[in-house]
């Protein structure tokens, strides 16, 4: 101790003062307390802390911050919530300049006065239930979040100047304020009880929120739909108002979906013959430059995927946008992509037909049809097949199918879409509000209408808002019914919160007021049930979960229907019909799953069609990839690839433990122990017969259990195969396994196993 007895530290406000080493064995006693497998010691021996005259408070901590996340392993998994502490610690000290947070009323007055609360917040609450709702804050619960957990809250989601990394609330405030603004349309104690009942359920991660509710709710930005899906017509007018869709919705933190399927071809005739269309790419590269132009605030950067169907004449062009090779010219990289698909065109491809590529312009009907009516797009496109003078191209389907899979597993990020089955198994009727196009992580299927100016009336732009249920945080699938009910509240409440910077999403929430509530922590859910991916004992429990869940937010808003009416175009719904998910998905699942139905759907039937839903869709399964590790949850539903994750953020590397390692490790199966994709893709067929909107389902493969390190052709086009045989709508990533070989793919000829190809 002698020897730091004359050294001076500065404090954050810039005095100084003398070291004290008891006060950071006092912080590190506090960090430590409870936990196993942890040591003061072992946090001060690895953060080789360097003390010299001068030194600022605030490395200091840091460092030992560091010290202990760089602990965190899977036979010390505790060191994650040391680090936690230590950086909560540390965050409040920055945002308050003390440990101790304010009051809440004195909070948001503070937040107020500088630009970064919304306004509203002082003039509908009083100060005697701000007094209340101080009285619900627990700021314990800012020590149940790991260490990855923190470090995405200061990155991403709690207010700051992303400039000077001046961090200006903590994270019991952020739940707090995004339930009173949520349930701020409502009065008294129903208020009061709904805000409560809200910020508990977020606060121990029952309910998982999205980066956009997260990082906007209670700031003057009031936008939080997580999804957007912009459709473009083949004309200038809607190609630049699309444009003009894209720079308002990324620039407000929004990840697109964008539509371009309708776009002519290469060489089309415009203005009868007095020029030629210069086809998709400029638009495409249009489209990408939009896209990129804003930062979301720092938040996440912009992104999107465009969607074109597999028929289109462009298709070798466009299949090879994000390949390397080739030159700027002829790529478009920065934009991921859907490719769509049906049951003809898989049946060319089980058949080793043709298909056949036409321009959708020159083809009237065709393009509607594909995903309206696909009896109607069958006998138009064998009609167009035989015009002897029509511009098109036939190409072996295995040859174009086999292009499409080693562009996807070359790239990872190009996708697929089922329309039919987008259409088929919905909650709306086709024949008057199709499916044209998914979203930026292929888990939303809505209807969209083509702009034609951004001001346009008549178009539909779908936004739809998001949420998760944490599986693991429930004890019994009875919760599940309570926990509908607030997130069916609290998310219908935010469409009428949020503002709608163009008006054909104003319209299409309108007619909608569509929400996705998905799930996270589905593998710890599964290791706590003693159930993996690849056996299938897991169907069984993922039939009553995802059932459980769909029931229980169809009967909420249906509930909420009764109470402020439904959405306007409820008429437009299969729901309306009296069809429900249980009545049109694909009936190849009981032969996988036997799992009778356990709730009673003829009563909610009934319900429904006398009520109405306040809803037209519910459920949507999200990637959760960042709002996941705030509840220290395994991703969405993907199995972990690691029992400790190494995720990179701009922070740097952060380590995630899955849940209870200790007791539960040997239970977890891991991505890469996987044998193949077909149990995965089973459990997400079953999933698929309730969920009402889509699925972000990824497909891994790891090149070293294949002869020569390469994974064969045959392979995935049987795994594309049984998704659409299972009913599933989309399909994300690719993943190939990091360090083997290059990840390529062999090209063959021979189609693919016949007994796995009957659809």
């Amino acid at each position: 101790m002698s020897k730091y007895a004359s050294m001076q530290v500065t404090k954050r406000d810039g005095r100084t003062e003398p070291i004290n080493l008891d006060k950071i064995h006092r912080v590190l006693d506090w960090a430590t307390l409870g936990l196993s497998n942890v040591s003061v010691s072992q946090v001060e021996l690895s953060s080789h802390i360097q003390f010299y005259d001068g030194i600022r408070t605030d490395v200091i901590h840091e460092t030992i911050i560091k010290s202990a996340a760089d602990l965190i392993s899977e036979a010390t998994p505790d060191y994650q919530y040391v680090a936690a502490r230590l950086a909560i610690f540390h965050l409040r000290k920055i945002a308050f300049g003390q440990f101790e947070p304010p009051s809440l009323y004195a909070h948001v007055q503070r937040l107020t006065a500088l630009g970064k609360y919304d306004a509203h917040l002082l003039q509908d609450y009083t100060p005697a239930e701000f007094e209340q709702l101080n009285g619900v804050l627990d700021h314990g619960r800012d020590l149940l979040f790991s260490y990855a957990a923190v470090k995405q809250l200061e990155g991403k989601y709690l207010v700051q100047n992303r400039v000077t990394k001046q961090v200006d609330e903590s994270p019991q405030f952020l739940y707090l304020l995004v339930a009173m603004c949520l349930f701020a349309k409502y009065t008294g104690q129903t208020r009061l009880d709904l805000i409560k009942r809200f910020y508990d359920a977020v606060s121990t991660f029952k309910i998982s929120l999205p980066t956009p509710i997260m990082a906007g709710v209670r700031t003057p930005t009031r936008q939080f739909s997580s999804c957007v899906l912009i459709e473009c017509d083949d004309s200038l007018a809607s190609i630049n108002a699309t444009t003009s869709a894209i720079v308002n919705y990324v620039s407000q933190r929004a990840g697109i979906g964008i539509n371009a399927g309708r776009i002519r071809a290469l060489g089309s005739a415009i203005r009868g013959g007095e020029a030629q269309h210069t086809g998709c790419l400029p638009f495409y590269k249009l489209f990408q430059a939009a896209v990129k132009s804003c930062s979301q605030g720092g938040v996440r950067g912009g992104a999107a995927t465009l969607f074109y169907p597999l028929w289109h004449l462009e298709v070798e062009s466009l299949l090879v946008l994000k390949n390397n090779r080739g030159v700027e010219e002829n790529r478009v990289r920065h934009l991921d992509y859907g490719v769509q698909i049906n049951r003809l065109l898989y049946q060319r491809l089980i058949h080793s037909a043709s298909i056949t590529l036409f321009s959708p312009h020159e083809v009237p009907g065709l393009y509607d049809a594909f995903f309206a009516d696909q009896a109607q797009f069958e006998a138009l496109y064998v009609q167009y097949e035989a015009q002897p003078d029509l511009r098109k191209k036939c190409m072996p389907a295995v040859e174009l199918f086999s292009l499409l899979m080693q562009e996807r597993a070359g790239t990872g990020r190009i996708y697929i879409q089922n329309v039919d089955h987008c259409n088929t198994h919905s909650p709306f009727d086709p024949s008057v509000a199709p499916i044209r196009q998914s979203n930026l992580c292929m888990e939303i299927a809505l209807p969209t209408t083509p702009l034609n100016a951004l001001d346009d009336t008549q178009g539909e732009i779908a936004l739809c808002t998001l949420s998760a249920f944490n599986l693991g945080a429930l004890q019994s699938l009875d919760e599940l019914e309570d926990l509908a009910e607030l997130v069916v509240r609290a998310l219908d409440a935010l469409l009428d919160y949020q503002h709608y910077p163009v008006p054909a999403a104003r319209r299409a929430t309108d007619l909608r007021r569509a929400l996705g509530v998905g799930v996270i922590n589905y593998a710890y859910f599964l290791a706590k049930h003693g159930c993996d991916y690849s056996s299938g004992s897991a169907l069984p429990l993922t039939h009553r979960t995802f059932e459980a869940i769909q029931y229980y937010l169809l009967k909420a808003s249906s509930t909420l229907a009764e109470e402020l009416g439904p959405c306007g175009a409820f008429h437009q719904t299969t729901y309306a019909q009296g069809v429900l998910p249980i009545d049109t998905y694909k009936k190849e699942l009981d032969q996988l799953c036997s799992e009778p139905l356990a709730l009673d759907w003829e009563a909610l039937r009934v319900q429904i069609q006398h009520t109405g839903l306040r809803n037209a869709t519910l459920t949507a399964l999200m990637p959760s990839e960042t709002s996941s590790q705030i509840a220290n949850a395994t991703n969405g539903i993907e199995p972990p690839r690691g029992l400790v994750s190494v995720k990179q953020s701009k922070d740097g590397v952060l380590r995630q433990v899955v849940p209870e390692i200790e007791r539960l490790g040997a239970q977890y199966e891991l991505l890469w122990n996987m044998p193949n994709n077909a149990g995965y893709l089973n459990l997400v067929g079953v999933m698929q017969k309730f969920v009402d909107q889509s699925i972000s389902a990824n497909t891994n493969y790891d090149p070293a259990r294949f002869e020569g390190g390469r994974v064969p052709m045959k392979q995935l086009l049987k795994d594309l195969l049984q998704a659409y045989k299972l009913g599933i709508k989309t399909l994300y990533y690719h993943n190939t396994r990091d360090g083997a070989s290059d990840g390529g793919v062999e090209a063959t000829d021979d189609g693919c196993a016949s007994g796995a190809c009957k659809i």
